[in-house]
């Protein structure tokens, strides 16, 4: 009994550690009210009149207000081959609330700021292959289980989709951030593929539960925060910071 409580508040103390540092260490999100934050886009994305082949890219950008020292949201956009725009997809949690669906379809810029929180994109599929992997991505869309609900914590919200959507195409090799919370939301009940398709996963609820893939490497999910190692890319993975190299 001892050793757990010693553990636990260990576990607390280096959690509320890191609080501190994401709030006072350079971790800034958008503030003021959202009707004024910019939504400007970055240049990240091509532009559709100009490549005409189909494209697929997936983006995450620091939630808004007091949620962003936790985590980001997610999001992705899709150009079928010859298509004058982009089409975005995304879940946003204000629209369960007054009653709509979860899931949005606009033509917002892929790289488009979230709230005045600059994106960065995770994940890029161009030509053919990408082509062949919209009509699943676009049914899976059509078909999310979770259209009618939306929890911040643990999940189902914004990156509980686009972690759907990465299952849906292995191709992406999504690797979602660790301060993506809710990704381990599983809708398939304890075991899924993870979100990169190179691995697989157990999970609890989205609260407890470990992940094993190449291109996310180890993590260990307590309480929604993620902690993990990645070997691929020489990381460590940690809630609220996200991903610190070597």
């Amino acid at each position: 009994m001892r050793r757990i409580l010693i553990w636990t508040t260990g576990f607390l103390l280096f959690n509320f550690g890191l609080g501190l540092f994401v709030v006072f260490g350079g971790i800034h999100t958008a503030s003021g009210h959202w009707s004024s934050a910019s939504r400007t886009p970055l240049g990240i994305a091509p532009d559709p009149q100009i490549e005409r082949q189909a494209i697929i890219q997936v983006y995450a950008a620091r939630a808004f207000s007091w949620r962003g020292y936790f985590g980001v949201h997610s999001w992705i956009s899709i150009k079928p081959p010859e298509a004058e725009h982009f089409t975005t997809y995304e879940v946003v949690g204000w629209r369960v609330r007054h009653g709509g669906q979860a899931v949005s379809a606009s033509r917002r810029a892929p790289d488009s700021r979230w709230f005045g929180s600059e994106p960065r994109l995770l994940a890029e599929f161009r030509g053919e292959e990408a082509e062949v992997a919209i009509p699943r991505l676009l049914a899976a869309i059509q078909d999310y289980r979770h259209n009618d609900e939306y929890t911040v914590w643990p999940g189902p919200n914004s990156n509980t989709f686009i972690a759907h959507l990465g299952r849906v195409a292995p191709e992406l090799k999504l690797d979602l951030p660790p301060t993506a919370v809710g990704k381990d939301f599983l809708d398939t009940g304890l075991w899924a593929r993870a979100p990169s398709g190179t691995g697989y996963q157990l999970s609890l609820s989205g609260l407890l539960g470990i992940l094993v893939a190449w291109e996310e490497g180890l993590e260990i999910n307590l309480l929604g925060l993620t902690y993990g190692v990645d070997v691929k890319d020489l990381s460590i993975k940690l809630p609220m910071v996200g991903r610190v190299g070597f």
